[in-house]
């Protein structure tokens, strides 16, 4: 007599490996807040409004959709795996962010001239370095980092200038930030409309890094 082995329980199916959550690209987010600020602050810079108080919607602008906006996108871009498009969100919603604390302050503390021609200094630098590694995202993206580190260093050379502004340098820097604006909403309207169309509608030229190089991700946005 042969003992029935067979368990009185039905038998479990195998459990199917857990599926991983979809996280949609934040790079449209932060560019789109990006570029609208920028492009704000930078026609305030060139001079074309003349209204005193027309810092005051970039300062709203800067806290809360070139700040925090672009912050919660670099946060989005560490869970994805990007370490260019986190770093560059990041640090820009700090600059965002610290510029809505200073620019008030100044005008009431007054001459920083030099003060703040370092500080935009240092954000030249930084860009100038994030634009190597601009290189391999794509033609938008490089186009924003290299517009952005001339502006930083014209609106730099504009601060260290004495006498009554506006001067002439922080103007020209105004105006390559307005191109740097307009290449960040393209890049931004880039990544929108061919993700919700699912198709390349407007050229974005990636560039994206080879196997097995440094930054290869297959969530790779930016």
């Amino acid at each position: 007599m042969h003992e029935d082995t067979r368990s009185p329980l039905p038998q479990r199916p195998p459990e199917a490996a857990p599926r991983s959550a979809a996280w949609a690209d934040p790079a449209p987010l932060g560019l789109a807040g990006f570029a609208l600020t920028t492009l704000l602050l930078s026609i305030v810079n060139t001079n074309l409004l003349k209204e005193p108080a027309a810092i005051l919607p970039v300062l709203g602008l800067a806290a809360f959709y070139g700040g925090l906006a672009q912050f919660a996108a670099g946060l989005f871009e560490f869970r994805r795996g990007n370490t260019f498009g986190a770093t560059a969100f990041v640090s820009f919603a700090a600059f965002w962010l610290s510029y809505w604390w200073i620019a008030p302050r100044v005008a009431l503390a007054g001459d920083a001239h030099n003060a703040l021609g370092l500080y935009l200094l240092g954000w030249a630098v930084f860009t100038a370095y994030m634009t190597v590694g601009a290189l391999r995202v794509s033609l938008p993206v490089l186009a924003v980092f290299v517009l952005l580190t001339l502006t930083y260093l014209f609106l730099a050379i504009g601060s260290f200038q004495t006498g009554a502004p506006p001067h002439v340098m922080t103007q020209v820097g105004g105006w390559f930030g307005i191109l740097t604006g307009l290449a960040a909403w393209y890049a931004s309207a880039a990544g929108v409309i061919n993700e919700t169309h699912g198709r390349e509608v407007l050229p974005a030229w990636r560039r994206e890094p080879g196997r097995g190089e440094p930054g290869t991700h297959e969530e790779r946005s930016v």
